[in-house]
């Protein structure tokens, strides 16, 4: 049954609405010590041919031996995908010539890939979550690199890369925007990053993305895709998809048709370029590589690796929810990253969720994003930030000063209650010191209270006058209780 069309989704062209159809090819580098068929590391950052063996380099005689890590990681964001694990799975060889490839072929999964159909829960921006169907997850080896700046007329090859381990997750035509793409890599990059199995890392090309984008009226059948390769960052896959399926409308309402093609885009100009088309793609010849046997293992094996899974995103989510009484938008913003999912329980433990989770997500995050640093560069350690919530819990400091120890705690570090005590933050609870203060503003301003008491808004000229004259600490509430009664506001 069709899913109906969302009319928020679609793309006004010069003669009608249209839908984008889009799927997903996501290339995630397998986190492992040791590339997929040999025992060369994969360490980024190595000068150019330092982690290549005598396989990576397709010297003569040389066979390949499967790494059992990289088929666990591969069962385990399998299981993080709620997919169909197969037992039993078939190494085969993808023959097309590069000049980075040097065994003439790639090593990869064809017609029977290790992990089978499962699927992402995407929760977007507006609030609206969509299931995106996973076609399959397949290991394959990656190329190497070529290098076309290093010398005036001759390119140079770097085999780092060759033979390191790449999952392809391959998604179902599910995805109706450039939003609901950026939503999706986002989530599954989340998913791999709690599970360990690929460590997200655009800009080293360790997740990148291959985009297969098509246009139809709505309710029409699936009109031809093109496929944009190796976009490397979130921002450009929903760059990518906006320019290319105004590309394709385009050519359709203006009597063409669209060539089925492989196509790169180029941030700078804003366009996509054909790369190859269908007629001069490879014909890859897949036969089963005679040098592996079938890959094979048992219920036993994935149950082990299911027993050691962490608490996966959407979990973690349902839990803070149900547990800290969060919202399902804040709860969504501190699942994103584990590290900081883990902070904010760090924080919240004994005390109440919903003042941790603001204080993690508007001051911490805030600040953190601010300075681009990352949860774990935090200046500001969970027990000092879940020390400010007792010291505003307590009552002894107010909101306004929590901001203000905050910033002492990230500039110079040191416990916020003995920085609050010993430079004399303290909230002013003595309501005889708030009245005295009160009663001066007030006499002192007869006009004032004569408006306030046909204006009640104006009271909050009268709080402000009032922290201002306490050095801001005073007790917001009694100030506003003392205010009332006086100016008899109720």
């Amino acid at each position: 049954m069709t899913a109906p069309v969302n009319p928020k989704k679609l793309i006004k062209g010069a003669l009608g609405d249209w839908e984008v159809v889009i799927g997903m090819e996501i290339h995630a580098q397998v986190t492992s010590r040791s590339k997929l068929f040999s025992g060369a590391p994969t360490a980024f950052g190595a000068e150019p041919n330092d982690n290549v063996s005598l396989v990576d380099a397709a010297m003569p005689g040389m066979l390949p031996v499967i790494n059992r890590e990289c088929v666990a990681q591969a069962v385990r964001t399998g299981l993080g995908l709620k997919a169909q694990i197969n037992h039993r799975s078939v190494f085969d060889r993808k023959n097309y010539f590069y000049p980075d490839l040097p065994q003439g072929y790639q090593i990869s999964q064809y017609k029977s890939p290790i992990v089978g159909e499962g699927e992402v829960l995407v929760d977007l921006p507006d609030g609206e979550s969509i299931r995106v169907g996973i076609e399959r997850l397949h290991l394959e080896q990656d190329a190497g690199k070529s290098l076309h700046d290093q010398h005036p007329t001759m390119s140079f090859v770097d085999l780092n890369r060759s033979g390191v381990a790449l999952m392809e997750i391959v998604s179902k035509p599910d995805l109706r925007s450039s939003e609901e793409a950026k939503a999706y890599v986002t989530k599954l990059r989340t998913i791999l990053r709690y599970l360990g199995t690929c460590d997200g890392d655009m800009e080293k090309g360790n997740l990148r993305a291959d985009v297969n984008v098509s246009v139809r009226r709505p309710g029409d059948p699936l009109g031809t895709r093109c496929e944009i390769k190796n976009v490397n960052s979130i921002r450009f896959i929903g760059q990518a998809i906006e320019v290319e399926a105004r590309r394709q409308i385009a050519i359709i309402e203006d009597g063409g048709t669209i060539d089925q093609e492989t196509r790169l885009f180029d941030p700078n100009k804003g366009e996509t370029r054909s790369m190859r088309s269908k007629e001069e793609a490879h014909d890859y010849r897949y036969f089963p590589d005679p040098d592996l046997l079938p890959l094979e293992f048992d219920q036993a094996f994935v149950d082990g690796l299911a027993a050691g899974l962490p608490e996966l995103p959407d979990a973690k989510k349902a839990r803070f929810i149900e547990t800290y009484g969060l919202s399902p938008y804040d709860a969504t913003v501190l699942v994103a990253e584990r590290a900081a999912a883990d902070y904010f329980e760090a924080v919240a433990k004994g005390r109440d969720g919903k003042i941790a989770a603001n204080w993690v997500i508007n001051e911490l995050f805030g600040r953190l994003n601010k300075e681009a640093k990352g949860i774990e560069d935090s200046p500001v350690s969970a027990g000092q930030l879940g020390a400010i919530v007792d010291l505003i819990g307590d009552g002894t400091i107010s909101g306004k000063i929590a901001k203000d120890v905050f910033e002492i705690v990230w500039s110079e570090g040191g416990e916020p209650r003995q920085i609050v005590e010993s430079r004399g933050l303290r909230q002013v609870t003595d309501t005889g010191a708030i009245e005295a203060a009160i009663d001066q503003i007030i006499a002192a301003n007869p006009d004032k209270v004569e408006q306030a008491k046909a204006k009640p808004t104006l009271l909050g000229w009268f709080v402000g006058q009032t922290m201002k004259a306490t050095g801001g600490k005073a007790n917001p509430a009694a100030v506003n209780a003392l205010l009332k009664a006086k100016l008899g506001i109720a």
